[in-house]
């Protein structure tokens, strides 16, 4: 794994789906993705697939808090504007995403989630804390 620059990130645009290095540091700036130039929004929740895991929070260079949730799941749904105000008073210092836990199953395997919501933050790749419920 190579190490990454301290605030770069790396996610995929929400339109086209092209993957992108975004400085973190610069979020107030209003990135825009790479090939379609629609803007990459860091101001809320951004939604990771699994197969896009390793790259957007293992390998970030910030930390990066993880919110696994489901649509029909009511207490992820309480806790959703926790998470996205903790995304807007936030912006470029880390990233905030959410995973579908109904998508991404080897995740919640991987690390053990048997309830959700379950939030993760991730520090140069490694579980640093965990909440559940």
């Amino acid at each position: 794994m190579e190490t990454p620059n301290a605030s770069e990130i790396t996610l995929r645009c929400g339109f086209c789906l092209t993957l992108n290095t975004v400085d973190l540091a610069k979020a107030g700036e209003g990135p825009v993705c790479g090939d379609c130039g629609k803007p990459i929004l860091l101001d809320r929740p951004v939604k990771v697939t699994e197969e896009d895991f390793e790259r957007t929070v293992l390998e970030s260079g910030p930390p990066v808090l993880v919110d696994f949730y489901a649509d029909w799941c009511a207490p992820c749904r309480m806790v959703a504007p926790l998470v996205d105000e903790i995304a807007q008073h936030n912006i470029g210092r880390m990233l905030v995403a959410k995973i579908d836990a109904d998508h991404a199953a080897g995740l919640l395997e991987r690390f053990g989630i048997r309830g959700i919501p379950t939030v993760i933050l991730f520090e140069g790749g490694e579980e640093v804390m965990r909440s559940v419920g």
